[in-house]
């Protein structure tokens, strides 16, 4: 593994971690991602809260796994959403429990799969997470997006949603992909009314 000092995703990566309060325009780059699926409402599928478990258990093992190799080190990164259904003119947050879902957390170019699978055999005999088994290390293309910064309740965010589809056609430009969030704050620890939440939208077409 390469010597890379310390990297910081809240530093280097600003532009795609802290947006302001209004919609902007991100080219977001190819990135690499531990990956886990599910479908159902987030709040009451007991399923989301193990993808959660396996995916935080095994981000923090790739980590002191890598600093233990060189001096590689950096800051676990958010955790973050991908949020669809079939037909995403239907998708609206009335229905959480048609949704299907991909949650990830994203990983810095040290890493390698290799990492991840000695990372998975050790995270795996600590915790023995049924999910782990499942965890996927891919690489995940969004390019052109908007996006914003969110702040308060999940359960506030429909006129945010809605603001960031707005400026996007505007733009002249169509939706595409899936509905992304990226949780900066996390909601045991934090007020409802602090929470920061990134919305992003992929879209085609447009003006700069």
């Amino acid at each position: 593994m390469t010597d890379v000092g310390r990297q910081d995703w809240k530093k280097d990566l600003r532009a795609l971690y802290s947006p302001p309060s209004r919609p902007t325009v991100v080219d977001v780059p190819a990135m690499r991602f531990l990956m886990l699926d599910g479908h159902g409402d987030p709040n009451t599928e007991p399923r989301y809260r193990e993808v959660i478990e396996a995916l935080f258990s095994l981000a923090y093992t790739v980590k002191f796994a890598a600093r233990a190799e060189s001096s590689a080190d950096f800051a676990v990164y958010p955790l973050e959403g991908l949020w669809w259904v079939p037909d995403m003119r239907e998708f609206t947050i009335e229905r959480k429990t048609d949704w299907d879902w991909t949650m990830m957390i994203a990983q810095p170019e040290p890493v390698t799969s290799q990492l991840v699978e000695e990372a998975r055999s050790k995270a795996t005999a600590k915790k023995g997470l049924a999910p782990l088994g499942e965890v996927r290390f891919e690489q995940f293309t969004e390019g052109r997006c908007a996006q914003v910064m969110h702040t308060g309740p999940f359960a506030a965010e429909a006129p945010v949603i809605e603001g960031v589809h707005a400026f996007i056609r505007d733009l002249g430009g169509e939706l595409a992909g899936k509905h992304h969030e990226i949780y900066l704050s996390d909601p045991r620890r934090t007020a409802q009314e602090k929470l920061r939440t990134v919305i992003r939208q992929p879209f085609t077409g447009g003006r700069a």
